[in-house]
């Protein structure tokens, strides 16, 4: 049915689990709530991202980084109004931005690409494609950078508090500061990644955020203070920033007929890569200490370096 239907239905259920997840008064609803939101959410994610490919074969040209800017733009906006917002009762703290996303999610709803707009016209070598035959191989490395990626993201996201804490010894006004560092890198990235896929290509792009994820998790292992800790942390992000929407533009690629399988199975890593980092990364910290911990996104992180000729496929190649 295309993404377009799926995105109308799924994006007001998100809010109003979100929502449902406010009001929650003990476990027994939150979790079902929590439920819902996964279900939802998930759908949303390659939802939209096929939306996302839909234009950007319309154009020709790469603007998939610019959609993950607005993304991560509307993230910060987000904690920043959960940290304004921390005395107010938590249903209201839920409910208020979701009133905005559901009206924002009505009226987008109706401009979104319909199926016909997502598909290409079928070719000789597409039918296979159209009837869900589209091959595995050429996806895998990017299902393995995507969670990759989000073994990291998982690793800053979860654990940068507790590092900046234990480790380096930050106090509360410092302690936020790395996270900050680590998302305003990712926009100002993604602020200008389209443009640097467009003159460098993706395999360039990929393989020096790889360069520079490799580096600023390596920061992380050795910080020796809260100021170079902060640093590393932004560098993470400024590496991990190109990888999830060239992941999704070099799927959209290898489907040529815009069916969105390859999107979707590319987007099922995102989420692959964040539980095993989330247990990864805690499971060393318990073992050793959270310097060893933040070992694993780095050896990971420089695997997505050897990834990186996987985001201009042949197939891809051979169809330009």
């Amino acid at each position: 049915v295309g993404s377009r239907p799926l995105l109308r239905v799924a994006q007001p259920v998100v809010a109003a689990a979100v929502v449902l997840a406010g009001l929650a008064p003990d476990l027994a609803l939150l979790v079902p709530a929590l439920l819902v939101f996964g279900v939802a959410v998930g759908a949303v994610d390659a939802g939209m991202n096929m939306q996302g490919v839909a234009v950007e074969r319309r154009y020709g040209v790469e603007v998939l980084n610019g959609f993950h800017c607005v993304w991560s733009a509307l993230g910060m906006a987000a904690a920043l109004w959960a940290s304004a917002a921390a005395g107010l009762p938590p249903a209201l703290v839920m409910a208020i931005p979701m009133v905005l996303a559901v009206a924002g999610s009505l009226y987008a709803g109706r401009h979104l690409c319909a199926l016909e707009e997502e598909k290409v016209p079928a070719v000789a070598d597409v039918a296979a494609e159209v009837a869900g035959r589209l091959p595995w191989r050429p996806i895998v490395p990017l299902c393995l950078a995507m969670g990759f990626l989000y073994v990291g993201d998982a690793a800053v996201s979860n654990f940068t508090t507790v590092f900046m804490k234990d480790v380096l010894a930050a106090g509360p006004r410092v302690i936020p500061l790395a996270y900050v560092a680590y998302q305003a890198a990712t926009l100002a990235v993604r602020l200008g990644g389209d443009l640097a896929v467009r003159r460098h290509g993706p395999v360039a792009v990929v393989r020096i955020g790889g360069v520079l994820a490799t580096l600023g998790f390596l920061g992380v292992v050795l910080a020796p203070n809260q100021v170079l800790g902060i640093v590393a942390f932004g560098l993470t992000g400024v590496g991990l920033a190109v990888v999830a929407p060239q992941s999704f533009s070099a799927a959209g690629r290898l489907d040529p007929a815009g069916t969105g399988v390859a999107i979707a199975r590319v987007n099922l890593f995102n989420y692959v890569g964040f539980v095993v980092g989330a247990a990864l990364v805690g499971g060393l910290a318990d073992a050793a200490d959270m310097r060893v911990a933040f070992a694993a996104p780095l050896v990971l992180s420089a695997a997505i370096i050897l990834l990186a000729p996987g985001f201009a496929p042949k197939r891809a190649r051979s169809a330009a």
